[in-house]
């Protein structure tokens, strides 16, 4: 979204948007994963939308990426995803969480049992 050298936008984040300042949907995180829907786009929809729309047809992004890919705020990425998200043109879905740290002992009892299934 940018159009001069250094990187400075043309247009301000928040006109990107349409003014909005707070995503329609609460539940999207800046790791939230989306994936376009596959449904046609209206030929109505603002730039900023059809341009993050465009960088999901390659496939999956975070709303991270998809912030760096548009040189938008994050906070802007997360106003224009909730509104595609609304009109069904973007799925998302919630990070995957960390992984929980594995139990020592039981990996200690696992390598012993196979050690003695080995030695009968």
């Amino acid at each position: 979204m940018t159009g001069r050298r250094g990187g400075r936008p043309l247009v301000p984040a928040y006109l990107s948007t349409g003014g909005v300042a707070r995503p329609s949907r609460a539940h999207l995180e800046r790791l939230s994963v989306l994936t376009g829907s596959g449904e046609p786009a209206p030929a109505e929809l603002p730039a900023a939308q059809t341009a993050l729309l465009e960088e999901l047809e390659h496939g999956s992004l975070t709303v991270l990426e998809a912030s760096a890919l548009l040189r938008l705020p994050v906070s802007a990425v997360l106003v224009l995803a909730a509104d595609l998200l609304d009109r069904h043109l973007v799925l998302a879905r919630p990070p995957i969480p960390p992984a929980r740290r594995f139990d020592p002992d039981l990996l200690k009892r696992v390598a012993d049992g196979l050690r003695d299934l080995k030695h009968r």
